[in-house]
């Protein structure tokens, strides 16, 4: 990170998961909770807001009106305007004000604002306020309490509930229609978590049976979860207000109400946790594709030059890197070794992605299928081929990919005007209709909190606020994921082929376990592909499941993913119980070692009236320290993980002291970014140039100031939001370089005066004025956006040549701006510049212009390192982009008009079943949002 104080210090001052494993012995649970009426001790201090509303299932009525009339159900988008408003109102806010902007997040429903009550038991009730509709979940009991949970989860959530654990199941198209997506959907999941109902089954037994009471009263907690949503799955369907896309989907006919919404039982939830683990709590893994870009390297340059080179682009443990712990803290993990042992790079050009998908019939065959329309009846006919390009949009979800996901900004009580410490975090989950998410508060016996859940395991509050202090969580990426080679052989004795299903391990030569999933189809109301089947199948060995295949000296090996988190998908449950306890979170403490329970990949976060703190949770594999990491392993005993028990995916963990954490720095960045020195990276693009550098550098600025305020915190995130990573952290470089001699063309000095016109005045994509849909500076806008991959290749392909470019644009995407459609997270997506080549652009420019970098690539790019030469091709490549047009730039799509700039990069609700939203404008910000002071404690 190199600090830009001087001119954000002005800026500022003018616009101021999931679910992973236990790795401690639990205590015994509490028995009780305060009313919320007596434990509330944030004094009105702690607000939040979950777009585009509470609601999330609509009736076969409700989604015809909508798509008719244009309506919605009650309290189904009421969150879209306060939350989109901000994007143009932080400039503005003070503390006074942020309501307009979030909902207060009291613990209670006072009287007056009470709009509904449901009691599905005697032991609980559900109150829903009259402002957003959210549940409040009362209980007397510890099961009424839960199945309260369950059966509002039912409420809100049971089409997008079923439609996920089928995801998880790899089950979709036989559940909602054989449309492309649906395929693509299913094949990218399933093959990250495939299981038996047996492996599912196993998992809920080791919750319960390895944990103590904690684990039993975990899985009593969702077994009375399960029965909540249940119940309402039941009584739903007999009242015949269920969700109306099991209509559409022909589970249910619409006339004679024939037709079964199935049960939901444990294994459903195990199966839920794996998808939303898979997405955001996971780490590591790439190995193949970065062993690829190694020897591509290796083959241009040679094997010392070329590894030194991907060295260099790798940036493990980037000096410049901005980290959340920035007082000098070490915590090595992963670390490179002085001599890698075990390392097994394959064969020039053998690698062979393993096939998944096997006996395709009817239009599982094809690569356009037929449509064959089923028509509905009369009154419903608009509602016809609601589905047709897929439950989910295209690209919505893709869990190979990396995805930057949530940030968390904290000041210490020393640096703000009030004394206590002040958050604003919250996790970047995307945005679909119904949300991922869930709003809830629940509070029962040793439950006590408000706050968001994955809906389907919301048995706690997973991101929140609990009496007298909050909690929040970042995706963490650490490496928990290896890559191993298994030498392949044959149970006869024959040679060995790539083809070979068994492999050698320990010296035995023995058969892989083959794990299948067979899904068939056929057209309904809303899907109309025609009807078509496909069978999955996964190889899973010892060493995990088989991903590649490839030669090593000529001999047949397959690669393999072992994930830590594999067959503990959902043993978080324990440290999410912790965290909704009031007996057992009480300070910083205590809440680090209820996150320490939590196995997958997160950045933790907390806050009361005293401390902020921090904790990186996972289940970080002790490795022999001889390999390395980042390449595939040969599957050899001396190079498993230590302690390691394939049967059960169980291995020795890095105790809890290594992992990086903090209490009372002077304040706190995360968005994806690295944690501490030494911590190294798990993947490409951990550079000087990162998107936390928009919140660091702001946030830095403040606290050197002091006085903080939750309004102030706010407007610095806000602010980040809006900026683009390239104009501010790049552009500089790329105008002095440009700039470094009078630029005489008259089509060029206009483009680089409205670039430099830009920069200075921030380098926002922001309004003219709130619903214009015209930003401050389209034309500089549009200018860095066609120019950014034109400037990109035109630096480094020459160079590097086109087979290494590729090699390593395949480990790491050029650009995400909010448009690119093609970046990681895909389009309307919100999440914007976590990954891209901008370290890699600003290190180079920055050696041409001969300033100091710090870890260097290894050798100069642009201009082959000559200021003039580099001069030429930014101007050759700017040349090209000034010739672009709106429409060239900015292509259109199903929801755009090609050219509308502002449309390109808005937010648009993915709509997960029957209901749409209308667009906002784009905000690179947490979907689910808490803002928190508390002034008081227990």
């Amino acid at each position: 990170m190199r600090r830009r104080t001087g001119r954000l210090r002005t800026a500022a001052a003018a616009a101021l998961f999931a679910l992973g494993a236990t790795l401690l012995a639990p205590p015994p649970i509490a028995t009780a909770a305060d009313g919320p009426e007596d434990s509330d001790y944030c004094q009105g201090q702690c607000a939040d807001i979950l777009p585009p509303g509470a609601t999330g299932n609509a009736t076969l009525a409700d989604i015809l009106a909508s798509k008719v009339f244009g309506t919605h159900p009650k309290h189904s988008d009421d969150q879209l305007a306060p939350y989109g408003a901000l994007a143009s109102g932080y400039r503005s806010l003070t503390d006074d004000t942020l309501t307009d902007f979030f909902n207060d997040s009291s613990f209670g429903v006072p009287k007056d604002q009470v709009d509904k009550v449901t009691a599905p038991r005697d032991d609980v009730t559900i109150t829903r306020d009259k402002k957003t509709g959210i549940p409040h979940i009362k209980g007397t009991t510890r099961y009424g309490t839960e199945f309260g949970a369950g059966y509002a989860a039912g409420q809100d959530r049971l089409w997008l509930m079923d439609l996920f654990r089928h995801i998880g199941r790899g089950e979709l198209t036989s559940f909602a229609g054989g449309a492309l997506a649906n395929q693509g959907l299913e094949q990218e999941f399933w093959p990250q978590a495939p299981y038996t109902e047996a492996d599912l089954q196993a998992q809920v037994d080791r919750i319960r049976d390895t944990n103590g009471a904690r684990g039993k009263q975990a899985m009593d907690d969702a077994q009375a979860y399960v029965d909540g949503i249940n119940a309402y799955r039941e009584q739903s369907k007999n009242g015949r207000y269920f969700p109306g896309e099991y209509v559409l989907t022909g589970h249910v006919d619409a006339i004679t109400n024939a037709g079964e919404i199935q049960p939901f039982k444990l294994t459903d939830l195990i199966a839920l946790a794996s998808v939303v683990g898979g997405l955001f709590g996971n780490g590591g893994g790439g190995e193949v594709p970065s062993a690829l870009a190694l020897l591509s390297a290796q083959q241009k340059y040679g094997v010392e030059k070329g590894t030194a080179l991907w060295e260099s682009f790798r940036e493990r443990n980037d000096p410049e890197a901005t980290k959340t712990l920035h007082d000098g803290q070490s915590f090595p993990y992963a670390v490179k070794p002085a001599e890698a042992e075990g390392t097994a790079l394959p064969d020039a050009g053998s690698v062979t992605a393993e096939p998944l998908v096997y006996d395709r019939s009817g239009a599982a065959g094809v690569k356009k299928p037929a449509q064959e329309p089923v028509e509905a009846p009369a009154k419903y006919r608009k509602l016809e081929g609601l589905f047709k390009d897929g439950v989910l949009p295209k690209g919505a979800f893709d869990p190979t990919q990396h995805r930057g996901m949530s940030n968390a900004l904290l000041v210490s009580g020393k640096r703000t005007a009030s004394g206590h410490p002040v958050a604003v975090f919250g996790p970047q989950t995307g945005y679909f209709a119904p949300q991922l998410l869930m709003l809830q508060e629940i509070q029962g016996p040793g439950i006590s909190a408000r706050g968001a859940s994955f809906a389907g395991v919301g048995m706690y509050i997973q991101l929140g606020r609990g009496q007298d202090y909050a909690w929040s969580a970042t995706s963490a990426g650490q490496d928990i994921t290896d890559t191993y080679a298994v030498d392949l052989c044959n149970t006869d004795g024959s040679p060995a082929t790539k083809d070979s299903v068994a492999y050698r391990y320990h010296g035995e030569c023995v058969p892989m376990e083959k794990l299948e999933r067979t899904n068939s189809w056929k057209p309904t109301i809303a899907d109309p592909t025609a009807a078509g089947s496909y069978r999955m199948q996964v190889f899973r060995t010892k060493y995990g499941t088989v991903t590649h295949r490839a030669t090593i000296g000529g001999k047949p090996v397959a690669y393999t993913a072992l994930r830590s988190t594999y067959r503990h998908e959902a043993d978080s449950i324990i440290g999410f119980q912790m965290l909704n306890d009031p007996s057992y979170v009480h300070d910083a403490q205590s809440f680090q070692q209820a996150a320490q329970h939590i196995g997958y990949a997160f950045n933790w976060f907390y806050a009361d009236s005293r401390d902020i703190a921090y904790y990186n949770s996972g289940l970080n594999p002790v490795r022999n320290p001889k390999v390395d990491p980042a390449l595939p392993i040969k599957a050899e005993p001396q190079y498993e993980w230590r302690g390691y028990r394939p049967e059960n995916n169980l291995t020795d963990y890095t105790p809890p002291a290594e992992h990086p954490q903090s209490v009372n720095q002077d304040y706190y960045v995360s968005w994806n970014n690295k944690q501490a020195a030494d911590y190294d990276s798990a993947g490409f693009g951990n550079g000087p140039v990162h998107r936390a550098d928009l919140l660091d550098d702001r946030v830095a600025a403040l606290t050197a100031e002091g006085g903080v305020t939750r309004a102030s915190l706010t407007r610095a995130m806000s602010e980040a939001a809006v900026t683009d990573l390239r104009g501010e952290d790049v552009l500089p470089e790329l105008l002095r370089v440009l700039q470094s001699e009078p630029v005489t063309d008259p089509q060029l000095k206009k483009a680089v005066q409205q670039l430099d016109s830009w920069r200075r005045d921030g380098s926002q994509r922001r309004e003219t004025a709130a619903g214009s849909h015209t930003y401050t500076h389209p034309d500089a806008v549009r200018l860095l956006d066609a120019w950014w991959p034109l400037l990109v290749k035109g630096a480094f392909a020459p160079e590097l040549g086109g087979d290494l470019y590729k090699a390593l644009t395949a480990n790491l995407a050029v650009d995400e701006s909010p448009s690119a459609g093609h970046g990681p997270t895909g389009a309307h997506a919100g999440s914007a510049f976590q990954y891209g080549w901008w370290s890699y652009v600003d290190k180079d420019l920055r050696t041409v212009l001969g300033d100091k970098v710090q870890a260097p690539l290894a050798r100069p790019f642009c201009g082959k390192g000559d200021l003039s030469a580099c001069r030429d091709t930014l101007l050759d490549t700017l040349r090209e982009a000034t010739g672009k047009t709106g429409e060239q730039v900015y292509p259109g799509d199903d929801s755009c008009k090609a050219g509308d700039q502002w449309c390109s990069d808005a937010i648009i609700h993915r709509a997960v079943g029957g209901l749409t939203h209308t667009a906002i404008s784009w905000q690179n910000r947490p979907t689910y949002q808490q803002v928190v002071e508390f002034p008081a404690h227990r």
